[in-house]
């Protein structure tokens, strides 16, 4: 019985290397795409971040721009005025303005 020797042809030693070359291509290809992934993620994660601080430095803002806008709709009003002036110790002609303070114990 005649044995078979395996004898590699030029061919396939040719057909190997190509193999090991796209295999090391997309190895390559694919170690920089997880990398471009991750570093994407991590960007849209600090963006996230940062637009959720924003968002709600902008409805504090918001808030206090209609509690100034009621203050100045307020500021209109005579009656409004004349209890600010009291409280800063200013009186009407004729007026007395009377301290109250506190019992001590």
């Amino acid at each position: 019985m005649p044995t078979r020797t395996t004898t590699n042809t030029p061919a396939s030693v040719g057909l190997k290397r190509r193999l090991k070359l796209l295999l090391l291509f997309v190895i390559l290809f694919m170690s920089w795409a997880v990398y471009t992934l991750v570093v994407q993620q991590q960007h849209t994660s600090e963006r996230s971040s940062q637009l959720h601080a924003v968002k709600t430095k902008l409805s504090e803002v918001q808030l206090k721009n209609e509690t100034l806008k009621k203050e100045i709709v307020r500021l209109h009003d005579d009656e409004y005025i004349g209890q600010i002036a009291r409280q800063q110790g200013m009186t009407r002609p004729g007026e007395q303005s009377i301290l109250v303070e506190p019992k001590t114990p």
